[in-house]
């Protein structure tokens, strides 16, 4: 797993970030804005936060295991065992990720910067992780849980169809999480057991929610965002009632109005950026040391 990192020059200690991309994308999501402002990686650099920006195994700079086209290729394989790659459309971006109603048409308050979509457009990738193209588990889990070992505990972030890989990677190694952020999260499992509960509350975690959850996605086989908010509250009150802190941060509800799916691409995601840090300062604890 490729993994691009960003270590502030006389910091204070504080605990690192790890920031995962989600579906159809690679870490470009955290790197920059598509108007070109600075992203929260380096933001989160810049208040003396160590940041780590992996790419998902089997995407973008971690590249994919070309072997199965190849063995279709060479005869030695069916064509139907042939992973299905995935790729958002640019017009049902619009719907699926929030920024307005239909194509062309954005929210009167949005704060994706609605001028620049093209060059969000230019930061997707193909995607095989939903179509057979990465192993069962998905060995990214793995390669995180390894990198937050290695980093003597870190903040794990993830955002869309990572948003839940900070539960999973948690449940691999839970000495190694200093705590969860869920930005978005394409779920929140529904399934967790009691014992898995137990393990989640023993870690601060926060989930992000941007504004009008309750658009259409255009995708009728997925879930609604309005749904999946609903179901990450379920989850966030079952981990409460095993006596751990988790919390839901949803900027509208503080009169931060308009954001969308991409709430760390938007015109105010520093400002979404500082709640989180807040929280992080406020509910995470510093490692006793820390590995460089």
């Amino acid at each position: 797993m490729y993994v691009r990192y960003m270590v502030p020059q006389g910091g204070d200690g504080n605990v690192p970030v790890v920031m995962v991309h989600g579906a159809t994308l690679t870490g470009k999501s955290w790197e920059t804005t598509p108007d070109g402002r600075m992203g929260w990686d380096e933001y989160f650099v810049r208040r003396g936060y160590p940041v780590y920006v992996p790419d998902q195994v089997g995407r973008g700079r971690s590249g994919f295991n070309q072997a199965v086209f190849n063995n279709v290729r060479a005869g030695s394989a069916p064509a139907p065992s042939l992973p299905r790659w995935l790729r958002f459309s640019d017009e049902g971006v619009w719907p699926n990720f929030r920024i307005g109603p239909k194509p062309g048409q954005p929210y009167p308050d949005t704060q994706f910067p609605v001028s620049a979509l093209d060059e969000l457009s230019k930061q997707g990738v193909p995607d095989v992780t939903f179509g057979g193209g990465v192993p069962t588990p998905n060995p990214t889990f793995k390669a995180l849980a390894d990198l937050a070992g290695q980093l003597n505990g870190a903040v794990l972030m993830g955002h869309s169809q990572s948003g839940s890989y900070p539960l999973a990677t948690a449940l691999l190694n839970p000495g190694a999480m200093r705590g969860l952020v869920l930005v978005e999260p394409g779920t929140c499992p529904a399934n967790s057991t009691a014992d898995q509960i137990a393990t989640l509350a023993k870690m601060p975690i926060l989930v992000v929610f941007g504004d009008y959850r309750d658009t259409p996605t255009g995708m009728p086989s997925l879930p609604t965002w309005q749904a999946r908010y609903e179901g990450c509250q379920a989850m966030i009150a079952r981990i409460k009632e095993a006596g751990g802190q988790a919390q839901m941060l949803s900027p509208a509800e503080i009169g931060a109005r308009g954001n969308s799916h991409m709430i760390m691409q938007d015109k105010n995601s520093l400002q979404v950026g500082d709640l989180i840090l807040k929280w992080i300062g406020e509910r995470v604890s510093k490692p006793s040391s820390q590995k460089k």
